[in-house]
């Protein structure tokens, strides 16, 4: 696995996939970027650099355990571009990571070629995903088997009275209320993983335990005081000239549909979509639909 150098010195490691231009891919967690996998297929039409965000994955813990927070992450992607040797490069995040995605264009405006969100966090523009969209893309779900003690869980978290603790961060949900599926998280939040995927089978299971973060000090420092500025993001990304493609999951209880598109609107340039049947996990749920509009969108 190649490595480079973070401004810290810290070690950092990326996978590579593919021919073709290079997607620099973003992960959520921060966990093990191994659960983003090949998204799908799309390396067969371009060159993926999926990175592991320091102390995941392969990367090195840093020294400094301060460096976990959002804002200083971006220095990461800078050195990773710089690493590629790349003037501009197209950047794919997904969920707590298409936080540090708009961070980083909202200072490097000039260096991202197009921009793809993929059932975006809305922390680092201070939007609000209220429990009433999150019940809304729940019911969808009313008739599947395992939909009663879920629906019971997320009730509870709705109201805040649920098990659990983390930054809000993770690969899982994001209730904008310091709590999330991953690290440290109690059985409420396993009880609503379903909700998170297409088809809750044996794949998705297996996907759900293989990607749950597993440094629970980068979960919670990920989201301290000093990680996001909205105002200042929001003002940048208002005049951010790029493509900007905004994709969720119809079933998306972390990225509901109506949230997602409020977030479409702070950009000039924006095409948003909403992909049928799928959860959080787009590219597992649809594999061919995802692969599709993310490649028809980077052209």
């Amino acid at each position: 696995m190649p490595t480079f150098s973070a401004p810290d010195g810290t070690r950092l490691a990326y996978r590579a996939h593919g021919d073709g231009p290079p997607l620099v891919c973003i992960p959520g967690g921060p966990a093990d970027s191994r659960y983003l996998g090949d998204l799908g297929g799309l390396a067969a039409h371009r060159r993926t650099i999926v990175l592991d965000l320091r102390g995941t994955g392969r990367s090195a813990i840093p020294d400094d355990v301060s460096s976990y927070r959002c804002d200083r992450l971006v220095d990461d992607i800078e050195a990773l571009r710089d690493h590629l040797g790349l003037a501009r490069m197209d950047l794919l995040g997904h969920s707590a990571g298409t936080n540090i995605a708009v961070r980083y264009a909202a200072e490097y405006p000039d260096r991202v070629g197009g921009l793809v969100l993929v059932g975006p966090s809305v922390r680092a523009v201070g939007l609000t995903v209220t429990g009433e969209m999150r019940r809304e893309a729940a019911l969808l779900r009313k008739d599947e088997p395992w939909f009663p003690p879920a629906f019971v869980a997320l009730e509870a978290l709705i109201a805040g009275t649920g098990k659990g603790r983390g930054a809000g961060t993770g690969t899982g949900t994001d209730t904008g209320a310091g709590t999330a599926t991953g690290a440290g998280a109690g059985g409420d939040w396993e009880a609503i993983a379903p909700f998170l995927y297409g088809r809750w089978d044996a794949a998705a299971r297996r996907h759900h335990a293989d990607g749950r973060p597993d440094n629970e000090e980068a979960v919670a420092r990920f989201g301290t005081d000093g990680a996001f500025d909205p105002g200042a993001t929001r003002a940048a990304l208002a005049a951010f000239g790029a493509p900007v493609l905004l994709l969720t999951g119809e079933f998306d209880l972390n990225s509901p549909p109506r949230s997602t598109a409020e977030y479409a609107e702070l950009f000039p340039d924006a095409s948003f979509v909403v992909q049928p049947g799928a959860g959080h996990f787009p590219w597992l749920d649809d594999a061919d639909r995802f692969v599709a509009t993310v490649a028809d969108f980077l052209g």
